[in-house]
Protein backbone atom coordinates (compact mmCIF):
# COMPACT_ATOMS: atom_id res chain seq x y z
CA UNK A 1 0.00 0.00 0.00
CA UNK A 2 0.93 3.22 -0.95
CA UNK A 3 -0.06 6.10 0.99
CA UNK A 4 0.94 9.55 -0.74
CA UNK A 5 -1.25 12.05 0.82
CA UNK A 6 -1.70 15.08 -0.76
CA UNK A 7 -2.20 18.45 -0.29
CA UNK A 8 -2.64 22.28 -1.62
CA UNK A 9 1.15 22.88 -0.59
CA UNK A 10 3.01 20.19 -1.57
CA UNK A 11 0.31 19.00 -4.69
CA UNK A 12 0.93 15.77 -4.66
CA UNK A 13 -0.03 12.89 -7.23
CA UNK A 14 -1.63 9.78 -6.07
CA UNK A 15 -1.43 6.16 -5.59
CA UNK A 16 1.07 4.67 -5.65
CA UNK A 17 3.62 7.75 -6.51
CA UNK A 18 5.89 10.11 -5.29
CA UNK A 19 3.92 14.09 -5.50
CA UNK A 20 3.94 14.73 -9.40
CA UNK A 21 5.27 18.43 -10.01
CA UNK A 22 2.34 20.57 -11.31
CA UNK A 23 2.11 21.16 -14.99
CA UNK A 24 3.34 23.77 -17.19
CA UNK A 25 1.27 26.73 -17.32
CA UNK A 26 -1.63 26.26 -19.99
CA UNK A 27 -2.95 27.71 -22.84
CA UNK A 28 -6.59 27.56 -24.06
CA UNK A 29 -7.84 26.88 -20.90
CA UNK A 30 -11.53 28.36 -21.30
CA UNK A 31 -12.07 27.02 -17.52
CA UNK A 32 -15.43 26.13 -15.93
CA UNK A 33 -17.55 28.12 -13.89
CA UNK A 34 -19.79 27.52 -10.81
CA UNK A 35 -20.91 24.07 -10.63
CA UNK A 36 -19.31 22.90 -13.56
CA UNK A 37 -16.08 23.51 -11.95
CA UNK A 38 -16.95 21.36 -9.20
CA UNK A 39 -18.37 18.82 -11.14
CA UNK A 40 -14.95 18.63 -13.07
CA UNK A 41 -13.37 18.51 -9.46
CA UNK A 42 -15.83 15.36 -8.64
CA UNK A 43 -14.40 13.75 -12.13
CA UNK A 44 -11.11 13.93 -11.97
CA UNK A 45 -11.15 12.97 -8.02
CA UNK A 46 -13.37 9.93 -7.82
CA UNK A 47 -10.77 9.08 -10.86
CA UNK A 48 -8.22 9.22 -8.99
CA UNK A 49 -9.57 7.34 -6.03
CA UNK A 50 -9.98 4.58 -8.48
CA UNK A 51 -5.97 4.55 -9.25
CA UNK A 52 -5.13 4.18 -5.90
CA UNK A 53 -7.69 1.79 -4.98
CA UNK A 54 -6.18 -0.15 -7.59
CA UNK A 55 -2.69 0.18 -6.82
CA UNK A 56 -3.52 -0.70 -2.84
CA UNK A 57 -6.63 -3.58 -3.23
CA UNK A 58 -5.03 -6.46 -4.75
CA UNK A 59 -2.43 -6.77 -2.54
CA UNK A 60 -5.48 -7.48 0.05
CA UNK A 61 -7.20 -9.75 -2.58
CA UNK A 62 -3.60 -11.19 -3.43
CA UNK A 63 -4.27 -14.82 -2.00
CA UNK A 64 -7.65 -15.04 -2.75
CA UNK A 65 -6.89 -14.47 -6.43
CA UNK A 66 -3.90 -16.76 -6.15
CA UNK A 67 -6.30 -19.43 -4.84
CA UNK A 68 -9.12 -19.55 -7.42
CA UNK A 69 -6.99 -18.92 -10.53
CA UNK A 70 -3.98 -21.29 -9.06
CA UNK A 71 -1.30 -18.44 -9.63
CA UNK A 72 2.28 -19.18 -9.30
CA UNK A 73 4.03 -16.90 -6.53
CA UNK A 74 5.96 -14.78 -9.27
CA UNK A 75 2.00 -14.64 -11.11
CA UNK A 76 1.36 -13.01 -7.47
CA UNK A 77 4.35 -10.50 -7.92
CA UNK A 78 3.45 -9.80 -11.10
CA UNK A 79 0.31 -8.40 -10.21
CA UNK A 80 1.25 -6.10 -8.06
CA UNK A 81 4.23 -4.88 -9.79
CA UNK A 82 3.14 -5.00 -13.18
CA UNK A 83 0.54 -2.16 -12.78
CA UNK A 84 2.93 -0.15 -10.78
CA UNK A 85 5.93 -0.53 -13.54
CA UNK A 86 3.30 -0.06 -16.60
CA UNK A 87 2.14 3.27 -14.65
CA UNK A 88 5.47 4.22 -14.26
CA UNK A 89 6.59 3.88 -17.54
CA UNK A 90 3.79 6.28 -18.82
CA UNK A 91 3.57 9.25 -16.58
CA UNK A 92 6.15 11.12 -18.26
CA UNK A 93 4.84 10.28 -21.97
CA UNK A 94 1.25 10.41 -20.57
CA UNK A 95 1.72 13.47 -19.19
CA UNK A 96 3.40 15.04 -22.53
CA UNK A 97 0.47 13.42 -24.30
CA UNK A 98 -1.78 15.92 -22.13
CA UNK A 99 0.33 18.86 -22.88
CA UNK A 100 0.49 18.29 -26.58
CA UNK A 101 -3.07 17.07 -27.52
CA UNK A 102 -5.35 18.83 -24.75
CA UNK A 103 -5.61 17.33 -21.12
CA UNK A 104 -8.83 16.59 -21.35
CA UNK A 105 -9.07 14.37 -24.34
CA UNK A 106 -5.78 12.63 -22.76
CA UNK A 107 -8.00 12.35 -19.40
CA UNK A 108 -11.16 10.89 -20.78
CA UNK A 109 -9.33 8.56 -23.01
CA UNK A 110 -6.94 7.44 -20.16
CA UNK A 111 -10.10 6.48 -17.90
CA UNK A 112 -12.31 4.98 -20.21
CA UNK A 113 -9.17 2.46 -20.98
CA UNK A 114 -9.14 2.44 -17.29
CA UNK A 115 -12.82 0.93 -16.95
CA UNK A 116 -11.98 -1.22 -19.80
CA UNK A 117 -9.12 -2.59 -18.58
CA UNK A 118 -10.72 -3.09 -15.02
CA UNK A 119 -13.18 -5.15 -16.55
CA UNK A 120 -11.03 -6.79 -18.93
CA UNK A 121 -9.21 -7.99 -15.39
CA UNK A 122 -12.45 -9.17 -14.15
CA UNK A 123 -13.01 -11.65 -16.58
CA UNK A 124 -9.30 -13.14 -16.35
CA UNK A 125 -9.66 -16.57 -16.51
CA UNK A 126 -6.24 -16.82 -15.65
CA UNK A 127 -2.61 -15.63 -14.02
CA UNK A 128 -1.42 -14.91 -17.23
CA UNK A 129 -4.67 -12.92 -18.48
CA UNK A 130 -5.05 -10.77 -15.41
CA UNK A 131 -1.38 -9.85 -15.17
CA UNK A 132 -1.70 -8.76 -18.73
CA UNK A 133 -4.95 -7.09 -18.12
CA UNK A 134 -3.25 -5.14 -14.93
CA UNK A 135 -0.13 -3.97 -16.94
CA UNK A 136 -2.97 -2.66 -19.54
CA UNK A 137 -4.78 -1.04 -16.51
CA UNK A 138 -1.79 0.38 -15.32
CA UNK A 139 -0.64 1.92 -18.96
CA UNK A 140 -4.30 3.85 -18.38
CA UNK A 141 -3.48 5.13 -15.78
CA UNK A 142 -0.15 6.61 -16.92
CA UNK A 143 -2.28 8.68 -19.74
CA UNK A 144 -5.13 9.46 -16.72
CA UNK A 145 -2.92 10.54 -13.83
CA UNK A 146 -0.70 13.04 -14.95
CA UNK A 147 -3.68 14.95 -16.13
CA UNK A 148 -5.39 16.00 -12.81
CA UNK A 149 -3.39 18.75 -11.51
CA UNK A 150 -3.61 20.35 -15.25
CA UNK A 151 -7.52 20.27 -15.83
CA UNK A 152 -8.01 21.27 -11.76
CA UNK A 153 -5.85 24.70 -12.43
CA UNK A 154 -7.65 25.07 -15.60
CA UNK A 155 -11.35 24.85 -13.81
CA UNK A 156 -10.88 26.77 -11.07
CA UNK A 157 -9.32 30.32 -10.08
CA UNK A 158 -6.28 30.92 -8.54
CA UNK A 159 -8.07 32.18 -5.25
CA UNK A 160 -10.14 28.54 -5.97
CA UNK A 161 -7.20 26.18 -6.40
CA UNK A 162 -5.98 26.07 -2.51
CA UNK A 163 -9.65 24.46 -1.74
CA UNK A 164 -9.66 22.07 -4.95
CA UNK A 165 -6.09 20.68 -4.14
CA UNK A 166 -7.47 20.23 -0.12
CA UNK A 167 -10.20 18.14 -1.15
CA UNK A 168 -8.11 16.22 -3.90
CA UNK A 169 -5.64 15.60 -0.89
CA UNK A 170 -8.77 14.16 1.64
CA UNK A 171 -9.97 12.20 -1.17
CA UNK A 172 -6.50 10.58 -1.60
CA UNK A 173 -6.55 10.10 2.24
CA UNK A 174 -9.76 8.46 2.67
CA UNK A 175 -8.39 6.40 -0.63
CA UNK A 176 -5.44 5.29 1.52
CA UNK A 177 -7.75 3.96 4.20
CA UNK A 178 -10.25 2.64 1.83
CA UNK A 179 -8.27 0.31 0.14
CA UNK A 180 -7.37 -1.94 2.06
CA UNK A 181 -10.80 -2.25 4.22
CA UNK A 182 -12.56 -2.24 0.76
CA UNK A 183 -10.50 -4.77 -0.67
CA UNK A 184 -11.27 -6.99 2.28
CA UNK A 185 -15.20 -6.43 2.49
CA UNK A 186 -15.30 -7.04 -1.09
CA UNK A 187 -13.45 -10.50 -1.26
CA UNK A 188 -15.26 -11.79 2.12
CA UNK A 189 -18.64 -10.10 1.27
CA UNK A 190 -18.93 -12.58 -2.60
CA UNK A 191 -21.51 -10.27 -4.38
CA UNK A 192 -23.31 -12.10 -6.80
CA UNK A 193 -20.56 -14.93 -6.39
CA UNK A 194 -17.90 -12.31 -7.86
CA UNK A 195 -15.31 -13.25 -4.86
CA UNK A 196 -12.02 -11.06 -5.63
CA UNK A 197 -13.45 -10.25 -9.27
CA UNK A 198 -15.72 -7.46 -7.62
CA UNK A 199 -12.74 -5.38 -6.80
CA UNK A 200 -12.10 -5.09 -10.78
CA UNK A 201 -16.01 -4.58 -11.50
CA UNK A 202 -16.57 -1.60 -8.75
CA UNK A 203 -13.98 0.47 -10.83
CA UNK A 204 -16.76 0.20 -14.22
CA UNK A 205 -20.30 1.86 -13.13
CA UNK A 206 -17.69 4.43 -11.46
CA UNK A 207 -15.27 4.88 -14.27
CA UNK A 208 -18.85 5.17 -16.65
CA UNK A 209 -20.26 7.65 -14.71
CA UNK A 210 -16.82 9.53 -14.88
CA UNK A 211 -16.86 9.65 -18.58
CA UNK A 212 -20.34 10.73 -19.41
CA UNK A 213 -19.45 13.78 -16.31
CA UNK A 214 -16.45 14.21 -18.12
CA UNK A 215 -17.52 14.79 -21.56
CA UNK A 216 -20.10 17.70 -20.48
CA UNK A 217 -18.00 19.41 -17.78
CA UNK A 218 -13.68 19.11 -17.86
CA UNK A 219 -12.34 22.32 -19.26
CA UNK A 220 -9.44 21.52 -22.04
CA UNK A 221 -6.27 22.77 -21.86
CA UNK A 222 -2.55 22.15 -23.14
CA UNK A 223 0.97 23.53 -22.40
CA UNK A 224 2.16 26.44 -24.00
CA UNK A 225 4.68 25.04 -26.44
CA UNK A 226 4.56 21.68 -28.05
CA UNK A 227 7.27 19.27 -27.81
CA UNK A 228 8.41 15.87 -29.81
CA UNK A 229 7.71 12.88 -27.71
CA UNK A 230 10.72 10.96 -26.75
CA UNK A 231 9.07 7.43 -27.73
CA UNK A 232 12.02 5.94 -28.24
CA UNK A 233 13.54 6.64 -25.47
CA UNK A 234 9.93 5.21 -23.69
CA UNK A 235 10.69 1.96 -25.50
CA UNK A 236 14.18 1.75 -24.34
CA UNK A 237 13.50 2.54 -20.73
CA UNK A 238 10.39 -0.05 -20.69
CA UNK A 239 13.03 -2.40 -21.91
CA UNK A 240 15.48 -1.88 -19.69
CA UNK A 241 12.77 -2.29 -16.87
CA UNK A 242 11.79 -5.97 -18.14
CA UNK A 243 15.25 -6.92 -18.24
CA UNK A 244 15.96 -6.17 -14.99
CA UNK A 245 12.51 -7.47 -12.76
CA UNK A 246 11.94 -10.63 -15.38
CA UNK A 247 14.74 -13.08 -14.10
CA UNK A 248 14.17 -11.15 -10.70
CA UNK A 249 10.41 -12.57 -10.58
CA UNK A 250 10.35 -15.54 -12.63
CA UNK A 251 14.53 -16.80 -11.66
CA UNK A 252 13.04 -18.93 -8.55
CA UNK A 253 10.14 -20.44 -10.99
CA UNK A 254 12.61 -21.55 -13.63
CA UNK A 255 15.25 -22.77 -11.48
CA UNK A 256 17.52 -19.87 -12.09
CA UNK A 257 18.76 -20.98 -15.70
CA UNK A 258 21.52 -19.65 -17.27
CA UNK A 259 19.61 -17.20 -19.72
CA UNK A 260 18.32 -15.85 -17.09
CA UNK A 261 21.72 -14.08 -15.92
CA UNK A 262 22.06 -13.46 -19.43
CA UNK A 263 18.38 -11.03 -19.85
CA UNK A 264 19.79 -9.68 -16.43
CA UNK A 265 23.66 -9.08 -18.03
CA UNK A 266 21.61 -7.91 -21.09
CA UNK A 267 20.25 -4.96 -19.23
CA UNK A 268 23.46 -3.50 -19.04
CA UNK A 269 23.81 -2.49 -23.30
CA UNK A 270 20.24 -1.40 -23.01
CA UNK A 271 21.23 1.30 -20.41
CA UNK A 272 23.94 2.34 -22.16
CA UNK A 273 21.58 2.60 -25.41
CA UNK A 274 19.34 4.77 -23.25
CA UNK A 275 22.14 6.97 -21.95
CA UNK A 276 23.48 7.80 -25.17
CA UNK A 277 19.52 8.25 -26.64
CA UNK A 278 18.83 10.71 -23.84
CA UNK A 279 21.78 12.94 -23.98
CA UNK A 280 21.29 12.50 -28.35
CA UNK A 281 17.77 13.94 -27.55
CA UNK A 282 19.26 16.59 -25.23
CA UNK A 283 22.12 17.93 -26.99
CA UNK A 284 19.71 18.86 -30.15
CA UNK A 285 17.16 20.80 -27.71
CA UNK A 286 14.63 18.31 -27.56
CA UNK A 287 13.42 17.24 -24.31
CA UNK A 288 14.37 13.56 -23.33
CA UNK A 289 12.61 11.49 -20.87
CA UNK A 290 15.46 11.65 -18.45
CA UNK A 291 17.93 14.98 -19.12
CA UNK A 292 21.62 13.50 -18.47
CA UNK A 293 22.44 16.95 -17.28
CA UNK A 294 19.99 16.51 -14.06
CA UNK A 295 22.08 13.53 -12.75
CA UNK A 296 25.12 16.11 -12.41
CA UNK A 297 22.71 17.89 -9.78
CA UNK A 298 23.18 16.14 -6.41
CA UNK A 299 19.55 16.60 -5.07
CA UNK A 300 18.58 14.91 -8.62
CA UNK A 301 21.01 11.96 -7.89
CA UNK A 302 20.17 11.38 -4.44
CA UNK A 303 16.52 12.25 -4.82
CA UNK A 304 16.62 9.26 -7.34
CA UNK A 305 18.74 6.65 -5.28
CA UNK A 306 16.05 7.29 -2.20
CA UNK A 307 12.88 7.06 -4.12
CA UNK A 308 14.15 3.99 -5.67
CA UNK A 309 14.93 2.62 -2.09
CA UNK A 310 11.90 4.30 -0.46
CA UNK A 311 9.32 3.00 -2.55
CA UNK A 312 10.92 -0.17 -3.22
CA UNK A 313 10.58 -1.08 0.68
CA UNK A 314 6.84 0.03 0.80
CA UNK A 315 5.96 -1.77 -2.44
CA UNK A 316 7.09 -4.79 -1.52
CA UNK A 317 6.00 -4.80 2.47
CA UNK A 318 2.18 -5.01 1.95
CA UNK A 319 1.78 -8.21 -0.35
CA UNK A 320 4.13 -9.79 1.74
CA UNK A 321 2.52 -8.83 5.19
CA UNK A 322 -0.95 -9.61 3.11
CA UNK A 323 0.01 -13.82 2.44
CA UNK A 324 1.64 -13.91 6.33
CA UNK A 325 -1.96 -12.44 7.27
CA UNK A 326 -3.93 -14.65 5.40
CA UNK A 327 -2.18 -17.85 4.69
CA UNK A 328 0.27 -17.71 7.39
CA UNK A 329 -2.09 -16.63 10.24
CA UNK A 330 -5.13 -17.57 8.65
CA UNK A 331 -7.06 -14.12 8.84
CA UNK A 332 -9.35 -13.80 6.22
CA UNK A 333 -9.22 -10.71 3.95
CA UNK A 334 -11.33 -8.18 5.56
CA UNK A 335 -9.45 -8.96 9.14
CA UNK A 336 -5.90 -8.56 6.98
CA UNK A 337 -7.59 -4.75 5.61
CA UNK A 338 -8.37 -4.30 9.85
CA UNK A 339 -4.68 -4.89 10.84
CA UNK A 340 -3.37 -2.49 8.00
CA UNK A 341 -6.15 0.05 8.84
CA UNK A 342 -3.71 1.96 11.52
CA UNK A 343 -0.65 1.90 9.02
CA UNK A 344 -3.07 4.00 7.04
CA UNK A 345 -4.70 6.43 9.80
CA UNK A 346 -0.69 6.70 11.21
CA UNK A 347 0.42 8.31 7.75
CA UNK A 348 -3.19 10.44 7.86
CA UNK A 349 -2.25 11.91 11.00
CA UNK A 350 1.33 13.05 10.38
CA UNK A 351 1.10 13.79 6.56
CA UNK A 352 -0.11 17.30 7.24
CA UNK A 353 3.08 17.70 9.52
CA UNK A 354 5.51 16.60 7.04
CA UNK A 355 3.83 18.96 4.46
CA UNK A 356 3.15 22.02 7.05
CA UNK A 357 6.98 22.30 7.94
CA UNK A 358 8.49 20.85 4.95
CA UNK A 359 9.44 24.77 4.28
CA UNK A 360 11.42 25.02 7.34
CA UNK A 361 12.71 21.40 7.97
CA UNK A 362 12.16 19.78 5.39
CA UNK A 363 14.77 17.37 5.29
CA UNK A 364 15.16 16.50 9.20
CA UNK A 365 11.66 15.42 8.69
CA UNK A 366 12.66 13.05 5.46
CA UNK A 367 15.24 11.42 7.72
CA UNK A 368 12.82 11.23 10.80
CA UNK A 369 10.38 9.48 8.66
CA UNK A 370 12.63 6.96 7.38
CA UNK A 371 13.90 6.16 10.32
CA UNK A 372 10.54 5.65 12.35
CA UNK A 373 10.00 3.90 9.65
CA UNK A 374 13.26 1.56 10.23
CA UNK A 375 11.95 1.42 13.61
CA UNK A 376 8.62 -0.07 12.58
CA UNK A 377 10.06 -2.74 10.46
CA UNK A 378 12.18 -3.86 13.42
CA UNK A 379 9.32 -3.85 15.99
CA UNK A 380 7.32 -5.88 13.47
CA UNK A 381 9.92 -8.26 13.02
CA UNK A 382 10.25 -9.20 17.05
CA UNK A 383 6.51 -9.47 16.88
CA UNK A 384 6.40 -12.06 14.01
CA UNK A 385 9.48 -14.06 14.90
CA UNK A 386 8.31 -14.91 17.99
CA UNK A 387 6.10 -17.80 16.35
CA UNK A 388 3.13 -17.56 17.91
CA UNK A 389 0.12 -16.08 15.81
CA UNK A 390 0.12 -12.41 16.93
CA UNK A 391 -2.64 -10.58 18.27
CA UNK A 392 -4.09 -7.72 16.48
CA UNK A 393 -2.65 -4.93 18.49
CA UNK A 394 0.86 -6.63 18.35
CA UNK A 395 0.41 -6.16 14.67
CA UNK A 396 -1.72 -3.01 14.83
CA UNK A 397 1.34 -1.28 16.95
CA UNK A 398 4.36 -1.07 15.05
CA UNK A 399 2.13 -0.72 11.73
CA UNK A 400 0.85 2.23 13.20
CA UNK A 401 4.24 3.82 13.63
CA UNK A 402 5.13 2.72 10.53
CA UNK A 403 2.42 4.99 8.93
CA UNK A 404 3.29 7.65 11.14
CA UNK A 405 7.20 7.72 9.48
CA UNK A 406 5.50 7.61 6.00
CA UNK A 407 3.19 10.62 6.86
CA UNK A 408 6.53 12.70 7.23
CA UNK A 409 8.28 11.78 4.51
CA UNK A 410 6.03 10.70 1.24
CA UNK A 411 3.86 13.85 0.80
CA UNK A 412 6.91 16.27 0.78
CA UNK A 413 10.04 13.81 -0.64
CA UNK A 414 9.34 15.39 -4.04
CA UNK A 415 9.29 19.17 -3.36
CA UNK A 416 12.83 18.61 -0.61
CA UNK A 417 14.48 17.53 -3.75
CA UNK A 418 13.02 20.02 -6.13
CA UNK A 419 14.50 22.88 -3.60
CA UNK A 420 17.92 21.81 -5.11
CA UNK A 421 17.01 22.00 -9.02
CA UNK A 422 17.19 25.15 -10.84
CA UNK A 423 13.35 26.31 -11.59
CA UNK A 424 13.28 25.94 -15.17
CA UNK A 425 14.13 22.31 -14.43
CA UNK A 426 11.70 21.54 -11.48
CA UNK A 427 9.12 19.97 -13.77
CA UNK A 428 11.71 17.42 -15.71
CA UNK A 429 13.24 16.24 -12.78
CA UNK A 430 9.87 16.13 -10.52
CA UNK A 431 8.25 13.57 -13.26
CA UNK A 432 11.88 11.93 -13.41
CA UNK A 433 11.92 11.15 -9.52
CA UNK A 434 7.71 10.45 -9.62
CA UNK A 435 8.65 7.86 -12.30
CA UNK A 436 11.56 6.27 -10.81
CA UNK A 437 9.44 5.88 -7.59
CA UNK A 438 6.81 4.22 -9.32
CA UNK A 439 9.70 1.62 -10.72
CA UNK A 440 11.20 1.57 -7.14
CA UNK A 441 8.01 -0.25 -6.19
CA UNK A 442 7.95 -2.53 -8.94
CA UNK A 443 11.82 -3.62 -8.04
CA UNK A 444 10.95 -3.88 -4.65
CA UNK A 445 8.27 -6.03 -5.14
CA UNK A 446 10.47 -8.24 -7.54
CA UNK A 447 13.61 -8.31 -5.44
CA UNK A 448 12.36 -8.44 -1.92
CA UNK A 449 9.75 -10.27 -2.86
CA UNK A 450 12.61 -12.96 -4.17
CA UNK A 451 13.25 -13.29 -0.84
CA UNK A 452 10.36 -13.92 0.75
CA UNK A 453 9.08 -16.88 -1.72
CA UNK A 454 12.77 -18.53 -1.09
CA UNK A 455 12.74 -18.20 2.23
CA UNK A 456 9.32 -19.72 2.58
CA UNK A 457 9.63 -22.86 -0.30
CA UNK A 458 13.53 -22.99 2.63
CA UNK A 459 10.57 -23.17 5.43
CA UNK A 460 8.04 -25.49 3.92
CA UNK A 461 10.94 -28.17 3.01
CA UNK A 462 12.40 -28.52 6.19
CA UNK A 463 8.45 -29.45 7.35
CA UNK A 464 7.48 -26.02 8.50
CA UNK A 465 3.66 -25.54 9.05
CA UNK A 466 2.26 -22.39 7.46
CA UNK A 467 2.44 -19.85 10.49
CA UNK A 468 6.31 -21.21 10.69
CA UNK A 469 7.09 -20.87 7.19
CA UNK A 470 5.37 -17.79 6.43
CA UNK A 471 6.30 -16.40 9.87
CA UNK A 472 10.23 -16.95 8.63
CA UNK A 473 9.50 -15.99 5.24
CA UNK A 474 8.54 -12.45 6.32
CA UNK A 475 11.42 -12.37 8.95
CA UNK A 476 13.86 -12.91 6.29
CA UNK A 477 12.59 -9.85 4.27
CA UNK A 478 11.60 -7.30 7.12
CA UNK A 479 15.60 -6.76 7.72
CA UNK A 480 16.13 -5.73 4.38
CA UNK A 481 13.22 -3.72 4.10
CA UNK A 482 14.53 -1.32 7.40
CA UNK A 483 18.15 -1.72 5.71
CA UNK A 484 16.49 0.14 2.65
CA UNK A 485 14.64 2.97 4.80
CA UNK A 486 17.99 3.97 6.57
CA UNK A 487 19.88 3.73 3.48
CA UNK A 488 17.66 6.38 2.23
CA UNK A 489 17.74 8.23 5.68
CA UNK A 490 21.65 8.44 5.05
CA UNK A 491 21.12 9.33 1.51
CA UNK A 492 18.23 12.11 2.32
CA UNK A 493 21.23 13.96 4.30
CA UNK A 494 22.73 15.33 1.01
CA UNK A 495 19.16 16.60 -0.47
CA UNK A 496 18.67 20.18 0.59
CA UNK A 497 18.05 21.24 4.43
CA UNK A 498 14.04 22.21 3.11
CA UNK A 499 11.34 22.44 0.31
CA UNK A 500 11.02 25.89 -1.76
CA UNK A 501 8.48 27.92 0.42
CA UNK A 502 4.99 28.33 -1.43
Amino acid sequence: MSSQLPSPDDQSAGAASPPLPPPPADRDGAGAAGGSAVVALVVVLVAAFMELLDATIVSVAAPAIARDLGASEAAVQWMVAGYTLALGAGLITGGRLGDQFGRRRAFLIGLAAFVAASAACAFAPNPAALVTTRVAQGLAGGLMVPQVFGIIRSAFAPAARARAFGAYGAVLGLASVAGPLLGGLLVEADLFGLGWRAIFWVNVPVGVGGLVLGARVLPESSAPRRTRLDLPGAALAAALAVLVLLPLVQGRDWGWPWWGFAVLAAAVPVAALLWLRERAVAARGGQPLLDPALLRVRAVAAGLAVATLFFGAIGSFFLMLSLYLQWGTGRSAWQTGLVILPYAIGSILTSGVGVRFAARAGRALLVSGALVLAVSQAHLLLVVRDGAAPSYVELAAPLFVGGLGLGLTAPSLVNVVLAGVPERDAGAAGGVLTTVGQLGNALGVAALGAVFFAALETGFDRGAGPLAAYGDALVAVLPWQAACYCAAAALMTLLPRAARPE
